[in-house]
């Protein structure tokens, strides 16, 4: 493994913490500033907001910038994030750090996923870039269980001084490890905006965020269904989290291998796991045994689709992968929020608590049609370009 991907799966590692961290500091800092927990949550809602836009549009101010730059300032603002978030001295400070903080979550994993790949032969890419995203599940594993642990213990300012030293690691790694790469490497922002001319690439968004949608749909009523319908305390929540994010780092590195082998049967059979999983998630969260084993299963699939999206946008905007590679990222976290608000709708309206997986595995399904078609048009144009050759330089 280059030393550079480790770099990159540092950096990784602290973006990961800071995002998913706060979700169990919410009431020491709702304590802290006097707001309630529904206010306290809006922190998760504003980060996401703040991946959705910062994602392209710190890629397109980078686009004439060489990688490693834009990879080092990125950084840099991740690190003064959460540094206002750590000194913030009102609720407002903190919504405000942790924006500046998202600005960089989407376009450090967008361009970090090219760099990634060009450090390893073309057949190796999606393991590259899976290696990378490692840091992103290692942080569910160890970062947020340490960070909440951290915050609980010493206050959760503390947890935001830790995900500073490690933004502030992962900077230095960067600037030794990451080879540089000429200002002439990158297409320009013009030639970035133009591969979302093509349909297939609109389709591999599409793939993500649906995916993604139909992971949180499930994931993030993830606690109150197993301590009301599979009947675990609420401390042994922490433990299946544990377990889930297990499933996480498993799901990345295999997805990643399977990608690189044949990439869209690889998602073909990954998106129709995860919908099957998460259909049966319906029936398996009624016993404690059956749901963890199903948790660390779901983990797994739902990681597993990460690299081979990640790399099908790539290959779709090939020549000037950087900008789609960051939409994306954000394609990922709109994913989150809607599969999110639909799942909620299915408890709001009194279905239960297992009702979201019936949501996610119909959002799963959605993204496997998609892939079908995305599959079937490669078909089509294959089998145009074998009759009509001239067409391949169209």
């Amino acid at each position: 493994m280059p030393a550079a991907l480790l770099a990159l799966a540092i950096g990784a590692f602290g973006i990961g913490t800071t995002e998913f961290v706060i979700m169990g500091l919410l009431p020491e800092v709702a304590t802290d500033f006097g707001v309630s927990i529904p206010s306290a949550g809006l922190l998760i809602s504003g980060y996401a907001l703040g991946v959705v836009v910062g994602a392209p549009l710190l890629t397109a101010i980078g686009s004439k910038v060489s990688r490693k730059t834009v990879l080092v300032a990125l950084m840099g603002v991740f690190i003064a994030g959460n540094l206002v978030s750590a000194l913030a001295p009102s609720y407002g400070v903190l919504m405000t750090g942790r924006i500046v903080a998202a600005l960089s979550h989407g376009a450090f994993f967008g361009v970090g996923s090219v760099v990634a790949a060009s450090l390893v032969p073309k057949a190796k890419q999606a393991s590259a870039i899976a290696l990378m995203f490692t840091g992103l599940t290692v942080a569910n594993v160890f970062g947020v269980p340490g960070g909440t642990a951290l915050g609980q213990q010493f206050g959760w300012r503390s947890t935001f001084w830790a995900v500073t030293a490690l933004g502030v690691v992962g900077l230095l790694g960067i600037v030794f490890l990451v080879p540089r790469q000429s200002t002439s490497d990158g297409p320009g922002l013009r030639s970035e905006l133009a591969v979302f001319k093509n349909l297939q690439v609109w389709l591999a968004l599409a793939m993500t965020a649906l995916g993604f949608a139909g992971v949180f749909a499930s994931f993030t009523y993830i606690a109150p269904m197993m301590t009301e319908v599979a009947g675990f305390s609420a401390g042994a929540v922490t433990w299946l989290l544990v377990l889930f994010g297990g499933g996480l780092v498993v799901g990345n590195l295999l997805g990643g291998k399977a990608a690189d082998r044949s990439l869209m049967p690889s998602l073909y059979v990954i998106l129709a796991l995860l919908a099957v999983v998460l259909a049966a998630f319906v029936f398996t969260a009624h016993g404690r045994v059956t749901s963890a084993v199903t948790i660390a299963v779901f983990g797994a699939a739902g990681f597993a689709t990460v690299a081979p999206l990640q790399k099908r946008v790539m290959d779709k905007a090939k020549g000037a992968p950087a900008l789609a590679s960051a939409a994306n990222i954000a394609a990922f976290n709109l994913g989150n929020a809607v599969g999110a608000y639909l799942g909620g709708l299915t408890i709001e309206h009194g279905l239960g608590y297992t009702a979201p997986n019936w949501v996610g595995a119909a959002l799963a399904a959605s993204g496997l049609a998609v892939a079908l078609i995305s599959g079937l048009l490669d078909r089509r144009r294959t089998a145009l370009v074998e009759q009509h050759p001239v067409l391949n330089a169209v």
